[in-house]
C-alpha cells in the first residue's frame, strides 16, 4: 500500500506553502481538502492558491464545480479516491492539504457513503452535541434550543452518511502532518489575513455574487461570504461584517484543532515564521523517516 501525506491545521497557518514544497521534494501532487475551494469564483475569501504559487506542481479538486452546485461529502469522496488512483499510477505521492476534516475522513477512512437520501432524528444526541457536530462542518446561527432546525441542518450535512461504524479506520497508509502556532500568533495571522483579503478585492468578489442573487449553500455558510451578504442586505455595518469575519475565522480555527486532535493521529509541528524553510526541512525529515 502506497503512502499518502495529509497536511492539516487551522486556517492561515501555512498549509498551502508546505504542501507545494513537499510536493517538489517528494515527487508529489496536491489534492485539495478544503470544502470551499472546490467551487469556482470563491477565490479571495477562501484563500485559494494562485496559479503562480503552484510552482508547476499539479493540483487537483480545485475549481471543479459551480458555486450554485451542492457539492457533497459523497461527491468529494468519489472524486478524491479517483484522483488518488490516478496519481499513484504515475508513481507519485498524493498530498492532501486543507482544513475540512470531514472531507479528509470521508476520502481516506472507512466512511460508508451513498447517494441515497438519509434522515435521522438524532435522538441519541443532545442539542449541544447536535450543535457541535454542525460546527465541525461550518458556522451556524441556529440557536442551541432550536432542536428542529439543528436536526434538519445536521441531516443536510450527513445526508449521504448511512454507515459510519468504522469511520476511524483508514483505508490507506496515511501520514498526517499538522501545522500549529501559539494561539495569539494564530489570531494575529487570521486578523491580518482578513484585512489582506479586503485589500485584494474580497468585497468586490462577494458583491459580484450578491448581484447575481446567488444564495447557494456554499455562499450562505462560507466565512467571508455570509457576513458580507448581511452587510449588503443592510443588516450590519461594514465594520461589523469585517469584525464578524475575523471572529468566525478564529472560532473556526478552534474547532479545527478540536476535530483533528480527536479524529486523527496527527504529528504536530510548530511553525517557524521567521524561517519557514526550517519548518519544511523538519517535516521533510520526519516524512522521509516514515517512508
Amino acid at each position: 500500500m502506497k503512502k499518502i501525506i495529509v497536511i492539516v491545521g487551522p486556517t492561515g497557518v501555512g498549509k498551502t506553502k508546505l504542501s507545494v514544497e513537499l510536493a517538489k521534494r517528494l515527487n508529489g501532487e496536491v489534492i485539495n481538502a478544503d470544502s470551499m475551494q472546490v467551487y469556482k469564483d470563491l477565490n479571495i475569501g477562501t484563500a485559494k492558491i494562485k496559479e503562480e504559487e503552484k510552482e508547476g506542481i499539479p493540483h487537483h479538486l480545485f475549481d471543479i464545480c459551480d458555486v450554485k452546485d451542492n457539492y457533497t461529502i459523497y461527491n468529494y469522496q468519489q472524486d478524491a479516491r479517483r484522483v488518488i488512483g490516478e496519481i499513484e499510477k504515475r508513481n507519485k505521492v498524493p498530498i492532501f492539504v486543507g482544513g475540512s476534516g470531514l472531507y479528509i475522513k470521508a476520502a481516506l477512512y472507512d466512511y460508508q457513503l451513498s447517494n441515497e437520501e438519509f434522515h435521522s432524528n438524532f435522538d441519541n444526541l443532545s442539542n449541544e452535541e447536535l450543535l457541535n457536530e454542525i460546527q465541525k462542518d461550518h458556522d451556524t446561527d441556529i440557536h442551541v434550543n432550536n432542536r428542529k432546525r439543528l436536526v434538519r441542518e445536521l441531516n443536510k450535512i450527513y445526508n449521504h452518511t448511512i454507515n459510519t461504524s468504522e469511520i476511524n479506520k483508514p483505508l490507506y497508509d496515511i501520514t498526517v502532518i499538522g501545522l500549529t502556532t501559539e494561539r495569539d500568533k494564530l489570531y494575529e495571522i487570521i486578523n491580518n489575513r482578513v484585512d489582506k483579503m479586503v485589500d485584494e478585492g474580497l468585497i468586490e468578489e462577494v458583491k459580484s455574487l450578491y448581484d447575481k442573487k446567488i444564495n447557494s449553500k456554499a455562499i450562505m455558510t462560507g466565512i467571508g461570504y455570509k457576513e458580507l451578504y448581511k452587510y449588503f442586505d443592510n443588516e450590519i455595518t461594514f465594520e461589523e461584517a469585517i469584525n464578524l469575519i475575523k471572529k468566525n475565522s478564529r472560532n473556526f480555527a478552534k474547532r479545527q484543532y478540536t476535530f483533528f486532535n480527536h479524529q486523527m493521529d496527527v504529528k504536530w509541528f510548530m511553525v517557524n515564521y521567521y524561517c519557514f524553510d526550517n519548518t519544511i526541512n523538519e517535516v521533510e525529515k520526519y516524512v522521509k523517516k516514515i517512508f
